[in-house]
């Protein structure tokens, strides 16, 4: 049976670092999360604190409502996949993925049918009698979700487990997982510093930066409406330009860029002052009369869009895309533009604080 993962106010310390700055999650049952930030962010050490393999220095985490702060690694109900896999050389497939089941007691008789059941889940019954090194990477990363799988965990925990594959089988490898785990239902945690990887897979996620929660919300969320300038940058691909914010009336503040161009935008509360905005690249267009003038540095033909290098006239680059499917032609290198912003798509954020201001 999956559980319900509620961390509150965990802290973790290595001498006067703090590693773990009180953090808040709720993590639902049959639930796809992960945690997404840099190195060095918390994300493992959180991992590994859920794991019981790292000690929990404040706060509590608990599956369900029980507290698992002192319970021993091997007594809580989890299965683990590493970023190394982790499998036994000495040992064949089936009996690497049976070795979980010998650790939890499982009646003997039941061991072959469960192996065999959890290798044709991850499609490699045939492989069951090979060593780990006659196996391929993707081959051996399948060995390790069935030892992980075949245990039944109430919690699976899955650190960077695709980064040593080449980026096809990447692809393919996150679809299998996500594919067996909406199967399963098991609740499940991921850490990874890939962004595509997480907006891909999960069905939460939380974004981390120096041990702190920076954003929670589904992949459409963290993309579209970031909470902060950190989120806007290390997700995907954000235009960062500078504005005066007149938003004495929020529903319709005036943003002046560089004086060169204003647009109006809707604010949730008054605020005057310097912001910043922040676009997308498909949430900037070319606008004939209203807009940033600049030129095109570079246009580069990529099938279902196009990817402009745009340096404006006070020197500032901004990356700017438009689908196939809508023009006709491709703008030449060396034109002079004037690039405007999807006002209702963009984030508008206050400069000091780094905190969004707009709906």
């Amino acid at each position: 049976m999956s559980h319900a993962v509620i961390i509150k106010k965990a802290v973790k310390k290595y001498g006067n670092f703090t590693a773990l700055n009180g953090v808040d999650l709720e993590i639902q049952p049959g639930e796809f999360f992960t945690l997404l930030g840099p190195s060095g962010c918390g994300k493992t050490t959180l991992l590994r604190m859920i794991a019981g393999f790292n000690s929990v220095d404040g706060g509590e985490i608990c599956f369900d409502d029980k507290v698992i702060n002192n319970l021993e690694a091997h007594k809580r109900d989890i299965g683990m996949v590493f970023q190394n896999y982790a499998i036994f050389p000495h040992l064949t497939v089936a009996e690497n993925v049976a070795y979980g089941l010998k650790a939890k007691k499982c009646p003997k008789d039941q061991i072959p049918g469960k192996v065999e059941e959890a290798l044709e889940l991850v499609q490699i019954g045939q492989l069951k009698d090979r060593k780990p090194n006659e196996l391929s990477g993707g081959q051996q990363q399948r060995v390790a979700l069935a030892r992980a799988f075949v245990i039944e965990p109430g919690v699976l925990l899955m650190d960077e487990p695709l980064s040593n594959l080449d980026a096809k089988l990447r692809v393919q490898m996150r679809t299998a997982i996500k594919k067996l785990q909406r199967r399963l239902g098991i609740t499940t945690i991921y850490v990874t510093h890939d962004q595509e990887e997480a907006l891909a897979i999960s069905d939460r996620i939380a974004v981390m930066k120096e041990g702190n929660i920076m954003q929670v919300g589904t992949p459409e969320a963290i993309y579209k409406k970031p909470e902060n300038t950190f989120v806007a940058g290390f997700i995907g691909v954000s235009n960062f330009v500078e504005c005066e914010v007149d938003g004495k009336n929020p529903e319709a503040a005036v943003l002046n860029i560089k004086d060169e161009c204003s647009i109006t935008c809707k604010l949730k509360k008054p605020f005057s002052g310097k912001g910043i905005i922040s676009a997308r690249p498909e949430q900037l267009f070319f606008d004939e009369s209203n807009g940033l003038p600049g030129k095109i540095v570079m246009s580069t033909f990529l099938g279902d869009f196009i990817e402009y290098e745009i340096e404006l006239n006070n020197g500032q680059t901004l990356q700017l895309n438009e689908y196939t499917k809508d023009v006709q032609t491709v703008r030449p290198d060396g034109e002079n533009v004037k690039v405007n912003f999807d006002i209702n798509a963009v984030g508008v954020y206050d400069a000091a604080t780094q905190e969004v201001i707009s709906w």
